[in-house]
């Protein structure tokens, strides 16, 4: 306990030390990435704070069974490095439609909602023009048959700010 207390102690002070970067008001673009098939996201970014944003993605994923839509939302808190790069961290989750290929065990021809939570973490460079490009990782668990167990979807992100 005693240690678990002192780890604790060590990171809150740590992250006190640390200086959040000037965020833009909004930023809007593209979040690429893969988790159990190739998709996209388009991406929008809203400060809430000096140091937090709000991150909603709306996407797709396909896999050789299926397609899927899906709606995303990230708070996420935000860390500057040194620079123009920063780290973040954040959590959330949403929800999406499934629609499988007729080939597909079980579900033949069959469409289904899903939710499902997530976390989110990365690291961006916030350029001098209103350019920011990020590299992040968001692990996704579910609460269905399409995602049920933990996936892994790694994403860069194009983003244009205002």
């Amino acid at each position: 306990m005693k240690k678990i207390f002192l780890c604790v102690l060590f990171i809150a002070g740590c992250l006190s030390q640390t200086n959040a970067q000037e965020i833009a008001e909004n930023a809007l673009g593209l979040r690429l990435g893969d988790n159990d098939g190739f998709g996209g996201e388009i991406s929008y970014q809203r400060a809430l704070g000096e140091n937090n944003r709000l991150e909603l993605d709306l996407g797709w994923r396909n896999g050789d069974d299926y397609d899927a839509v899906k709606l995303a939302g990230v708070y996420q808190w935000l860390w500057n490095i040194d620079g123009g790069f920063n780290w973040y961290a954040g959590a959330g989750g949403g929800l999406g439609s499934v629609g499988y290929d007729a080939n597909y065990p079980g579900h033949e021809d069959d469409d289904e909602i899903f939710i499902f939570g997530a976390g989110d973490i990365g690291i961006e460079y916030n350029f001098d023009i209103p350019l920011l490009l990020s590299l992040d990782f968001r692990p996704e668990i579910g609460f269905n048959d399409f995602n049920n167990d933990v996936g892994f979807d790694i994403a860069l992100g194009i983003r244009y700010q205002f």
